[in-house]
């Protein structure tokens, strides 16, 4: 039986400035975005495999943005690993890996200067306030505008985010919808390990006692869809149930937040909703904050 023939090996051209990106622009053709902040693994690979089948040419960016971090949160330490993550870029077939510096991004920006010399900036409004908007205060602006950069340099027809990141592919639609941008925002399936929890570049920071504490996030939005009958009511306290068993594993999980959402608009959903939801949930374990979700339809 003859072996199935293995996909050309593409070896992308990392730009690291704006003029280098606009040199390396196609004359004709679609362009896919798929915007990261490295640290690749196999839920990016997934958006990247995506991007291709709805573009001729795929940029993948790879950025650590600070301005959607918080003072007392991870940027310093967040995993850096941009030879690897070349590699993952040329195995899953992108053309372009835009990879430019906080200075280059960020120019005005200065000791002692707030949002980085950044004066104007997208206010994600409401939406962007609740949930992971309350609990990262600035975070889906810093976010909003970093996207909306790279939007603006790489000018995609396409760009693919990632469903596990519910709420910031709900505010980039509301953003590219509300600012006729003519970009269309497709959404990748989160992918998950064998054990159920979903794949983030943050997994590294768990110990293997705390990975079998965080199993409960996963279990939980699981309880969650499988009391979809129920109503919202029930669907959280079937979630909640499991998230009970998990604040009592060693070492626990803390809840920041677990709520029933509408996809559109990220308002918490009452009795007699219909229609697409998302039940979405944040915890520490240890020093690691996580977030998953799961869609369903009501």
């Amino acid at each position: 039986m003859t072996e199935p023939t293995a996909l050309p090996r593409r070896t992308p051209v990392v730009a690291r400035t704006p003029e280098e990106l606009a040199a390396l622009r196609p004359g004709s053709g679609r362009i896919a975005l798929v915007p990261t902040m490295g640290a690749l693994h196999s839920g990016h690979r997934s958006l990247i495999s995506a991007a291709r089948e709805h573009a001729d040419s795929v940029v993948v960016s790879v950025f650590v943005n600070p301005l959607q971090f918080g003072p007392n949160e991870d940027y310093e330490r967040y995993p850096r690993t941009f030879e690897a993550d070349l590699e993952v870029c040329a195995q899953e077939g992108a053309d372009v890996v835009f990879a430019p510096s906080a200075d280059v991004m960020y120019p005005d920006a200065a000791d002692g200067v707030k949002d980085f010399g950044q004066v104007v900036t997208v206010n994600p409004g409401a939406m962007g306030e609740v949930l992971e908007g309350e609990f990262r205060p600035g975070f889906f602006q810093g976010v909003l505008t970093l996207v909306n950069k790279l939007f603006n340099l790489v000018r995609p027809d396409v760009a693919v985010f990632g469903q596990k990141d519910a709420q910031q592919l709900a505010v980039v639609r509301r953003m590219v919808r509300d600012l006729c941008l003519p970009i269309t925002v497709l959404a990748g399936p989160t992918v998950r390990d064998e054990d159920g929890l979903a794949v983030s570049s943050r997994n590294v920071y768990l110990s293997a006692q705390e990975r079998r504490s965080a199993l409960a996030l996963s279990r939980a939005l699981f309880a969650g869809a499988a009391a979809v009958g129920s109503g919202p009511d029930g669907i959280l306290a079937a979630a909640r149930s499991v998230l009970g068993d998990g604040s009592r594993a060693r070492p626990p999980v803390s809840v920041d937040y677990l709520a029933l959402v509408d996809t559109r608009t990220f308002a918490e959903v009452g009795d007699g909703f219909t229609g697409d939801a998302v039940l979405v949930v944040a915890a520490w374990v240890g020093e690691t904050r996580l977030i998953d979700n799961v869609p369903m339809t009501l």
